[in-house]
């Protein structure tokens, strides 16, 4: 995938599929899969990594999520989150951050959060040569200010806010905004004024594309599950009933069976026994 068939799929309305993912099993499964695009998203941090928000996770459990990432891709677009306290200070930082992420883990691109002084660290970004994603509407680096995970733009004036950022986001060169927690009309509105591809999360049915948490979408994850994360699976509870009955053989005595195990030739055991005493 490359940023000029975004585009065309943009053009032409074909929806375009976005997962998170943060390793390289679950890279081989998007793969595998044919979605378009891969986020390393920072939300790692509470899917994978157990904090209670995204704000801990650093550059280097980042990089390292992210070049994990890589090894399990080929085709899809591979986008990777700036964390929180990484490129927000000046353009020089947000550019040697952006930086890493393409050398150190192989990114295409990087994606950071809001419009503002963000649109100017995007612009500085996309000037040294990295593409980069924007990401508006619910922002989760930015969630306590914003009162806490809950829809964004449920009013005439929110929804402007909203809005405008996107529009500074792509007047800053982002290649593709992420759209998150909107209610499905101003969703609608903001991506038919878009020249970009507009991903929703929880942000109705007429954006460019969607895009989902792995561990949501797949039923991985046992934490709290956003309204607009639907799943698609059930997997935790499978790996669960396995780790179970694993557990329950272990301690019947029954796992290992005899074909699970390796021999030896009868003489060579003989052998053994008599040189070990």
């Amino acid at each position: 995938m490359t940023l000029p068939r975004l585009a065309e799929k943009r053009r032409m309305r074909e929806p375009i599929v976005m997962v998170t993912a943060y390793d390289y099993p679950s890279a081989q499964v998007a793969q595998e899969a044919g979605v378009d695009v891969v986020l390393v998203g920072d939300s790692g941090a509470m899917t994978v990594l157990g904090h209670p928000s995204t704000i801990p996770v650093t550059v280097e459990e980042m990089l390292m999520l992210a070049a994990a990432t890589r090894r399990g891709l080929r085709t899809p677009l591979l986008v990777a989150d700036l964390p929180f306290g990484s490129y927000e200070a000046s353009d020089e930082l947000a550019i040697a951050t952006a930086q890493r992420f393409v050398k150190e883990a192989g990114c295409d691109a990087v994606k950071l959060e809001r419009g503002g002084a963000s649109a100017r660290r995007a612009r500085a970004i996309v000037d040294a040569g990295i593409p980069v994603m924007g990401h508006v509407g619910l922002t989760p680096q930015t969630a306590t200010a914003l009162g806490g995970y809950r829809a964004q733009g449920r009013t005439a004036e929110q929804a402007l806010s909203v809005a405008r950022e996107a529009l500074e986001l792509e007047r800053a060169g982002c290649f593709s905004i992420v759209l998150e927690a909107v209610p499905a009309a101003v969703g609608s509105e903001i991506t038919a004024r878009s020249s970009v591809p507009v991903i929703g999360i929880g942000a109705g049915p007429d954006t460019d594309g969607q895009v989902l948490v792995f561990h949501d979408l797949l039923g991985i994850h046992d934490g709290h599950v956003a309204r607009f994360a639907k799943r698609f699976a059930d997997v935790r509870a499978h790996m669960v009933a396995g780790v179970a009955e694993y557990t329950a053989e272990v301690r019947g005595r029954s796992f290992p069976a005899p074909e699970h195990c390796y021999s030896i030739d009868e003489a060579e055991l003989e052998t053994f026994r008599a040189l070990i005493g």
